[in-house]
């Protein structure tokens, strides 16, 4: 309860639920301090999502057959855990074994062509074969042959919106049948959460981070396809396209692909050929492993220390928000320019993300927004 009050809490994103839970040592201890580390940075007044709200949330999950899976927790899927933002919860419908296998990721066009559609399933069909689960989004045309191929072996299918309510509709006798036969729904969305514009890239780095590799087939030159293979390649995944006519729109984003360096495939024979030239490394790593630096298999702080008393450092915090502003400015530079501590510099900024005010850009960088 403690660990879902904290990720759907007002500011609070996956990479913040990780510092506040490193800071203070558990989600429960680092709840309690929301209200106050807020004020510091600004904010009127933060209340924590609320208990009775969360309860809710659970009851729905259960009446769905879902699980809440908690990151640090060992059932949750290392290679997930080991990028950069990983979700802090999520719920699982199906079997939670299909998220520690070797996964690649199979995603393309909605508006398929037959010949795209039959390579998916092929291919897909073939992977499941050789012994990976395949992960993709449920979407129309690429996503929904993916799925269907790979049924006989078990796929994971990663959604938008909640794992009780399929999106698109005409896919939920399929959602229905990954789940009864060995594969796994999963959202990042709370329960009774209906897909959202917002949700659709979260859930492409959710399938990029779940895979070893992530495989393009038809996808257009502007498409949440090729989302996902920008956030494979930032989480250090391999990126492989199918190539297509240059004549068709549906393949102008693999083809770029290829063109940039991806590996042309054609088969899944071509894509474990790709891993093994790559030299690929497991991200799933061994069974346990599925915390990210600073937390612990339960999801606790790796240190058992108490929880450290709050700094009340006016003077450095208004330094800090001096040295912000609306231009970004890295993160190691505020560090140089304050001569403060790192402890002390990431606690203030820990305030000011709670309290809505600093923007966190690519690249390290920092922004400052005026108070409300």
């Amino acid at each position: 309860m403690a660990a879902l009050r904290l990720a759907r809490s007002r500011n609070v994103g996956p990479s913040t639920y990780i510092r506040l839970v490193r800071r203070f040592g558990d989600p429960a201890r680092a709840l309690d301090a929301l209200p106050e580390l807020a004020r510091r940075g600004g904010a009127g007044a933060m209340t924590p999502f609320d208990a009775a709200a969360a309860a809710r949330e659970m009851e729905a999950g259960a009446a769905a057959g879902a699980r809440l899976v908690i990151l640090g927790e060992p059932g949750y899927p290392p290679a997930l855990a080991a990028i950069p933002d990983p979700p802090p919860v999520f719920w699982l419908r199906g079997d939670p074994s299909a998220l520690r296998a070797r996964t690649v990721a199979i995603v393309g066009a909605r508006n398929a062509s037959a010949m795209g559609l039959r390579l998916a399933r092929a291919m897909a069909a073939e992977l499941g074969a050789a012994g990976f689960i395949v992960a993709s989004g449920l979407a129309r045309g690429i996503d929904g042959a993916a799925h269907e191929g790979a049924l006989p072996t078990g796929t994971v299918a990663a959604l938008a919106g909640c794992v009780a309510q399929v999106y698109p509709r005409d896919h939920a006798a399929l959602a229905e049948r990954i789940a009864a036969e060995g594969g796994a729904l999963i959202a990042e969305a709370p329960m009774g959460a209906d897909p959202q514009a917002r949700h659709f890239p979260r859930r492409n780095r959710v399938i990029a981070g779940l895979s070893r590799a992530v495989v393009l087939i038809e996808a257009a030159s502007r498409s949440g396809s090729l989302i996902t293979a920008e956030f494979a390649l930032e989480q250090g995944r391999e990126v492989l396209a199918a190539p297509g006519s240059p004549l068709d729109p549906r393949s102008a984003g693999g083809n770029q692909l290829i063109r940039q360096g991806a590996s042309l495939v054609r088969d899944a024979a071509d894509v474990v050929e790709s891993l093994e030239q790559a030299g690929a490394e497991d991200p799933q790593g061994e069974a346990g492993g599925a915390a990210p630096p600073g937390l612990a298999p339960d999801g606790f702080a790796e240190t058992a220390a108490p929880p450290p008393a709050p700094q009340d450092d006016r003077r450095l915090r208004a330094e800090i928000a001096s040295l912000l502003g609306l231009a970004p400015v890295e993160e190691d530079e505020l560090l140089r320019l304050s001569g403060a501590n790192l402890s002390a510099v990431a606690e203030v900024l820990l305030e000011l993300e709670l309290a809505g005010r600093l923007v966190r850009q690519p690249g390290g960088m920092l922004a400052l927004l005026p108070e409300a």
